[in-house]
């Protein structure tokens, strides 16, 4: 069963170009592990907001924990973005029902 991982970022002193410029430069880093199906950056639009948000598609937790597990610590001086937490779902795969008129 698919599986959602969404990262919220906060970015540092407005650096929204150069977060998306480090994500773009690193954006199919992950393409080749085992159960990983995509990702994409959200940028904020509503006035005040400042977190993006990072979801990736994983075909099941294991292969998400695989990776996570072999991922090393960023340095937090090199960084344009702190991690404020992660959301998970599953992706809930709906059966065909026929429409019965409500």
């Amino acid at each position: 069963m698919t599986i959602l991982k969404i990262n919220k970022l906060a970015v540092k002193d407005g650096n929204f170009a150069e977060l998306e410029k480090r994500f773009a430069q690193r954006k199919h880093s992950v393409d080749q592990e085992p159960g990983f199906e995509g990702f994409e950056l959200l940028r904020p639009t509503g006035e005040g907001q400042e977190h993006y948000f990072v979801i990736t598609r994983w075909a099941d937790e294991e292969s998400f924990q695989a990776w996570a597990a072999k991922r090393s610590p960023r340095d937090p001086n090199t960084t344009v973005s702190r991690a404020e937490g992660t959301l998970s779902f599953e992706v809930v795969d709906l059966p065909e029902i026929e429409e019965s008129g409500y």
